[in-house]
Order: C-alpha cells, then sequence, then structure tokens
C-alpha cells in the first residue's frame, strides 16, 4: 500500500460490537480508508458498533470526513433486520455530521433502510472518485446482490461489500437482486490486476483478505466463463 494511505480491517464480533453475538454471527467487516498526511477519514458501511470504530478514529488521531456505502442492507448501513436494531449511519450522523456516499440506484434505499432524510445520501455514478484527503477512492457499480451495489477501489484494495466474498459471492435471490448482473459484475472484477487485494463485507472464509488472483484461483463463482454455464449453477444461489 501507499504509505500516506490510512487503511484498517474491522470485523464485527471481535475488533467492535464484540459483546454482540449477533455480530458476530453475521461477521460483517467495516473498513476506514483515510489521508495519513491530512488526518481524514471515512468509514466504509458503519453498522453493529459505530460507536467504537469512532472511538479507534479518535485514538488513531484521524478526523470523520465522510461514508461510503457499499448497500443499503440493515447489517451495513444499520435499521431493523429480524426484529433486532442495528446501530448505523443515523448513529454516526448524530455524533458527527458527514456526507453519506451511494450508487445513485442505492441512494433512496439508503435512506430509507437507515432512517436518514431524503437528502442526507449523495447519489454517484459508476467511475466517481471520493477524495479523503489526498486519496482517490474510486467507486465501482457492481449490481446483482442490489441493485445499486458498488464496490470501492483504492490503491492496489479493493473494497468488495457483498459482491465477492474470498470464498462465494452475495446472495442473488434477495428482493432486488439480479443474478444475471451480478455475474456480470464478478467478470469485471475478475480482471482487476492479480495483485488487487479484496477486502470482503463479510469474513465467510478462514482467510480474511486474498490477492484476486488467489480468489480467481479457490472461488467457485469466478470459474464459469459464459453467463449461462454461471447461471445454472449460481442462479438461485
Amino acid at each position: 500500500m501507499d504509505t500516506r494511505l490510512y487503511f484498517r480491517q474491522l470485523l464485527c464480533g471481535r475488533d467492535i460490537a464484540s459483546t454482540d453475538g449477533v455480530a458476530a454471527q453475521m461477521a460483517n467487516q467495516v473498513y476506514v480508508i483515510g489521508d495519513r498526511a491530512s488526518r481524514e477519514a471515512v468509514i466504509v458501511d458503519p453498522a453493529w458498533a459505530v460507536g467504537d470504530v469512532l472511538d479507534l478514529l479518535a485514538a488513531d488521531g484521524m478526523r470523520l470526513v465522510g461514508v461510503l456505502v457499499t448497500h443499503h442492507h440493515p447489517d451495513h448501513v444499520g435499521g431493523t433486520m429480524m426484529g433486532h436494531r442495528i446501530e448505523g449511519l443515523a448513529d454516526v450522523l448524530e455524533q458527527v455530521d458527514v456526507p453519506v456516499h451511494a450508487h445513485r440506484l442505492e441512494a433512496p434505499w439508503v435512506a430509507r433502510t437507515a432512517g436518514l432524510g431524503d437528502t442526507a445520501v449523495r447519489a454517484h455514478e459508476d467511475g466517481d472518485t471520493v477524495l479523503v484527503g489526498g486519496v482517490p477512492v474510486q467507486l465501482l457499480h457492481t449490481p446483482g446482490h442490489t441493485p445499486g451495489s458498488q464496490c470501492f477501489l483504492v490503491d492496489r484494495c479493493l473494497v468488495a461489500g457483498d459482491t465477492l466474498f474470498l470464498e462465494g459471492c452475495g446472495r442473488t435471490d434477495l428482493p432486488g437482486s439480479d443474478p444475471e448482473a451480478m455475474f456480470l459484475s464478478l467478470a469485471r472484477l475478475a480482471t482487476l490486476p492479480d495483485e488487487t487485494i479484496v477486502y470482503p463485507g463479510h469474513r465467510y472464509s478462514m482467510a480474511s483478505v486474498g490477492t484476486i488472483a488467489a480468489v480467481k484461483e479457490v472461488n467457485a463463482v469466478l470459474k464459469p466463463a459464459t453467463k449461462q454455464a454461471w447461471l445454472m449453477r449460481f442462479g438461485g444461489a
């Protein structure tokens, strides 16, 4: 990584929300990305224990300037899931007034799920860049799990949300999911340089990170060469 890049991967149930059994079961991974020179940082998908994340930033001398959202599900942005109230965006914004960045197709769902006002979320297009201090974060639209799912590319790091795990990918049988779109999104990510490091939205594997090259070697969802073959194996996943 660029030595200017500040980057932390936080596993829910261990690094944050350490006493929350549901958070541990869900195994979400929250990320912070920042610029060591300007001391500015953003949180990716703040959920479960946002106070823990803000405390970590403060301890590292970093100042929160924004939030990046991969998709609108409550375990990534807060809200209610199966009767369980999850901390998230609303709790962040109660403490720090910062912009929330989501894909255009996802923005209204993020606001609704997290309990924010209609104008609280900034809508982006594929290929947009969010500057964190002097560190550029590129936004990649990767629909499939949800219509507006997006990944974040910074330096040689891909924060993949629920689009790509080290083993498997996000579900495509949920409302708004699209198996054909997921195939195309996975094919796009597979073209990234082999040395790109994948940081998934959940830890559903023994390892917590892996290069694109390594993921292509072991991940079954990246094996089918055609959309038809992929749909036959994973279309109802």
